[in-house]
């Protein structure tokens, strides 16, 4: 059960987005509230803009980072939004649970930028690290929600092109499937506090544009998904994307690629953003633990987290 703080967190959030119809919303106005949204960033964070190609990306730093080991972080938000401060904070975690550094990836955004933009953009990012000296084997790929479903067509677009693979990747509450085929979209539906089937709905025509939703790098559940590297996959079982992340671990199984699902109770979608939730505390530990199984050399205790 979530702890005392997480429930009476959740309880107002509910409450507070009682009623909330967000088809009455444009993209554009969701976009302008969703930046409104303020979180405290970790202690000790330093965030250095620069520019690859035509896409920005933030290199974020926290105490003791290793230079040599770095997560590539794609933010999610349906394709088509993005809360950078907020998104920031939990690159942050991830930095500081790697023991190295985040490469935070601006990423185009639909409906300006369809399918499959984002994902050129995320390529052209992951060979640019290569290309300085990075080793596939220092390098960690995680997203949350739509950010986790770009990060898993990243590994099978990475796979097909021949490219050297990342060591691993970490998926949060991600969106695998933009049919919204999941029992859980309906089953959930009541329990789900931060999204709607009608929303992702909006979010999904707006990124695929003209191509089929069940296209391998638009939904990654539909992809032959041999030869990826380990994954590790968290998920609420509250949340309505719950069967994405099911249905992907076993399919993944069944492909022979080392997956671990962790399916937490009574959470929010992607509750990683929270720094006060004692579940995130707990769940970034646990990407600690994953990542030292499977990035070269170790790396630091990432036991000790300070968020």
């Amino acid at each position: 059960m979530p702890s005392l703080l997480t429930r009476a967190v959740i309880a107002m959030m509910r409450f507070s987005l009682r009623g909330v119809d967000y088809n009455d919303y444009s993209i554009e106005q969701i976009r302008e509230q969703t930046n409104r949204t303020f979180i405290p960033l970790p202690r000790g964070i330093q965030i250095e803009p620069i520019q690859v190609g035509h896409v920005p990306v933030d290199w974020i730093d926290m105490p003791a980072s290793e230079p040599d080991r770095v997560v590539l972080y794609l933010p999610g938000g349906g394709y088509c939004v993005r809360a950078t401060h907020v998104h920031h904070g939990i690159a942050a975690r991830f930095a500081q649970a790697i023991g190295g550094r985040a490469l935070f990836t601006h990423y185009r955004l639909a409906p300006e930028n369809p399918y499959p933009d984002g994902l050129v953009d995320a390529m052209a990012i992951y060979r640019w690290l290569l290309s300085v000296g990075v080793s596939p084997q220092q390098i960690l790929i995680a997203g949350d929600s739509a950010g986790g479903g770009l990060a898993a067509a990243l590994l099978i677009a990475l796979r097909d092109a021949g490219d050297p693979m990342p060591a691993a990747a970490v998926l949060l509450s991600p969106w695998l499937d933009l049919t919204l085929s999941g029992d859980s979209i309906d089953h959930n539906a009541e329990s789900e506090v931060l999204v709607t089937a009608d929303l992702l709905q909006r979010y999904a025509d707006a990124y695929a544009g003209e191509y089929d939703l069940r296209e391998p790098l638009l939904s990654p559940l539909f992809a032959d998904l041999k030869g990826l590297p380990p994954i590790l996959i968290q998920v609420t079982d509250t949340e309505i994307l719950l069967s994405d992340s099911e249905q992907f671990a076993h399919r993944a199984q069944a492909a022979g690629v080392p997956v671990k699902l962790e399916v937490w109770p009574g959470l929010l979608h992607a509750w990683h953003f929270f720094p006060y939730f004692p579940e995130t505390r707990q769940a970034m530990q646990a990407i600690g633990v994953f990542a030292r199984q499977h990035l070269a050399g170790g790396g630091s205790d990432a036991s000790r987290l300070s968020l």
